[in-house]
C-alpha cells in the first residue's frame, strides 16, 4: 500500500550496527583463547581470497575501547557483537577461561556507560576446534548439551545487563555453506549431512533458549535468519509455484522450525523421498516446540529470483568472492527451482541484488506469518572503498543504500509490522569471511588490506557523520 503519511519510528528504537568476533576481534590466542574452526580452516590454501585470515582482522580485541569511544560518538542506541566460544572454553567445554569472561564483561560495562544497549550473539560460526576434532562438531548431538552449558555460563555472567540476545546467526548460512556447499569449515558437500547438521542445531537454538527462560526472565532471545525473500522470475504459474518452492526450502524451513515446532510439509516429503531427511528422534519435535523465540532476529541483503528448474536443469554452483560483477552462475535444485537474475534490480558487485522494498516485504511475510517482533540484526553494503587525501571516504553509495532501507523499514512499520531494532552491518570495516578485507561495510574505514595490517587507523567515513544524523533526528534525516 501507498502512505499518505509514514508513521515514525517508535521511541525507543534501537539503531545500531553489528559484528562478529571472528571478523573483528583478532587476538586469536590471547589470554587462553583456544583455537576455532575458522583460526585453522583460513589458513588453509584456496580456502579465502588472497589467503586472509581473523589473527589479527581489525584488532578489536585490543582497541575495543577506542571502538566504543567512536560508538558513542555517533550515538549507536546498540551494539550487537558475538562472543567467541572458544575464548570462554579454549577446549569447548570443562574450564571456563576467565580471562575471556573479563574481556566481554568490561566491553558491556563500557556499553553501558555510554548508553549503549549491548546485544550478545551467542553463536557466529566459529567453533571450538576441539569439539570439531573430538566428535565433529555440529553433526553430533553432543553439541546441543555443550552449546547449552556454554550459553549458560554467559546468561549467568551477563544476564543481568544484557536484555537482547541472538541465539544463532545464520543457521542457514553456516550449516549451508558448511556441509552442503563446501565453502565453510568443515569443507564438506553432502545434502543430508547438511540436513543433519542443520536439525542438531535448531535442536540446540531450542535448548538454549529454553535455559534462556530460566535464567534472563527479563530478557529477550531469538535467532537471527539470513532471509532472502523470493520472488517469481514471471507470472507465468511455473514460476510462481518455483518461487513458492523457493521460499518452501530457503527460508522457511528454518523460521517454521523455530516459531511453530514443526518443519514444512513439501519439503519433508521431498527430503524423504530424496533420501536425505535428517534423522527425528523421540521427542526432537517437543524440544523445537519448546524453543519458540521472542523476535525473528532478520539479516537482509537481497532478494533472490526463481523460475522453473526441470528435472534435469541447474544444481549448486560456486559464488562470487572475488568482487567481479556478473560472475555469479545460475544456481537450483533440480525439479524444484533455479535463480535468475532480477532484470529490475541493480546489484553490487559481489551480484547481490539491491533491494530496499524486498525488506518490506519480508518484514511483512515474518509479521504474517509468524506475527513476531523483528529484531533487524544486520543490513548493509559491501563495497571496495577508496581512502583519499587526508584521510576522506566518500562513500554516498552507502549512504544511498541504507537510507532506502531505512525508508522501506518506516514503511513496514507504517505497514504495521512490529520492528524494534535496526543493526548495520559493520560499524567499522571487517574481514569479509572468504572476501578478505577489501569488501568494507562499515562507517569506520580501518587501514589495512590484504597484504598488510598497516597501523589499523580507525578513520571516520563520510557516512559516519550522516548514521549520525539518522539516529540524532530518530530516522526523520534519511
Amino acid at each position: 500500500m501507498i502512505h499518505d503519511k509514514l508513521k515514525a519510528f517508535p521511541k525507543d528504537f534501537l539503531w545500531g550496527s553489528a559484528s562478529a568476533a571472528y571478523q573483528v576481534e583478532g587476538g586469536w590466542n590471547q589470554d587462553g583463547k583456544g583455537k576455532s574452526n575458522w583460526d585453522v580452516y583460513a589458513h588453509f590454501p584456496g580456502t579465502t581470497y588472497k589467503g586472509t585470515n581473523g589473527d589479527v582482522a581489525v584488532d578489536h580485541y585490543n582497541r575495543w575501547q577506542e571502538d566504543v569511544a567512536l560508538m558513542a560518538e555517533v550515538g549507536l542506541k546498540t551494539y550487537r557483537f558475538s562472543v567467541a566460544w572458544s575464548r570462554i572454553f579454549p577446549e569447548g567445554k570443562g574450564e571456563v577461561n576467565q580471562k575471556g569472561l573479563e574481556f566481554y564483561n568490561n566491553l558491556i560495562n563500557e556499553l553501558i556507560k555510554n548508553k549503549i544497549e549491548p546485544a550478545i550473539t551467542l553463536y557466529h560460526w566459529d567453533l571450538p576446534l576441539a569439539l570439531e576434532e573430538e566428535y565433529g562438531g555440529w553433526e553430533s548431538r553432543q553439541i546441543i548439551e555443550d552449546f547449552t552449558n556454554y550459553a549458560v555460563v554467559l546468561f549467568k555472567a551477563f544476564g543481568d545487563r544484557v536484555k537482547y540476545w541472538i541465539s544463532l546467526n545464520e543457521q542457514n548460512i553456516f550449516t549451508g555453506h558448511g556441509y552442503k556447499f563446501g565453502l565453510h569449515p568443515p569443507g564438506v558437500t553432502d545434502d543430508k549431512r547438511f540436513f543433519q547438521v542443520n536439525h542438531i542445531a535448531s535442536l540446540a537454538n531450542a535448548k538454549a533458549i529454553v535455559e534462556f527462560r530460566k535464567l534472563v526472565p527479563n530478557g529477550l532471545i531469538g535467532p537471527s535468519f539470513a532471509y532472502s525473500p523470493a520472488y517469481p522470475l514471471t507470472s507465468k504459474p511455473e514460476d510462481i509455484i518455483a518461487a513458492e518452492n523457493a521460499e518452501e526450502f530457503i527460508n522457511h524451513w528454518w523460521m517454521d522450525a523455530y516459531v511453530f515446532g514443526r518443519y514444512p510439509q513439501m519439503v519433508l516429503n521431498y527430503l524423504i523421498e530424496q533420501g536425505i531427511a535428517p534423522i527425528i528422534e523421540p521427542g526432537d519435535m517437543e524440544l523445537l516446540a519448546q524453543g519458540k523465540p521472542d523476535f525473528m532476529g532478520v539479516n537482509y541483503y537481497q532478494t533472490t529470483t526463481y523460475e522453473s528448474n526441470p528435472l534435469d536443469g541447474v544444481g549448486s554452483a560456486k559464488f562470487n568472492t572475488t568482487g567481479k560483477k556478473g560472475t555469479t552462475p545460475e544456481t537450483g535444485i533440480p525439479g524444484v527451482y533455479k535463480t535468475k537474475p532480477n532484470p529490475f534490480l541493480q546489484a553490487t558487485d559481489w551480484d547481490w541484488t539491491i533491494d530496499p522494498e524486498g525488506l518490506r516485504i519480508g518484514l511483512r511475510r515474518i509479521a504474517s506469518r509468524y506475527n513476531l517482533p523483528v529484531f533487524i540484526s544486520e543490513n548493509g553494503l559491501g563495497a571496495f572503498d577508496t581512502l583519499e587525501e587526508g584521510d576522506i571516504v566518500n562513500d554516498d553509495y552507502r549512504i544511498a543504500y541504507i537510507s532506502e532501507h531505512i525508508k522501506a523499514i518506516q514503511e513496514a512499520i507504517s505497514d504495521g509490522v512490529d520492528v524494534i531494532a535496526y543493526c548495520t552491518w559493520s560499524f567499522t570495516d571487517l574481514l569479509s569471511w572468504l572476501n578478505g578485507f577489501q569488501k568494507r561495510y562499515g562507517f569506520v574505514y580501518v587501514n589495512r588490506d590484504e597484504e598488510s595490517e598497516k597501523d589499523l587507523r580507525r578513520i571516520k567515513k563520510k557516512s559516519f557523520y550522516w548514521y549520525k544524523k539518522v539516529i540524532e533526528t530518530n530516522g526523520e534525516v534519511k
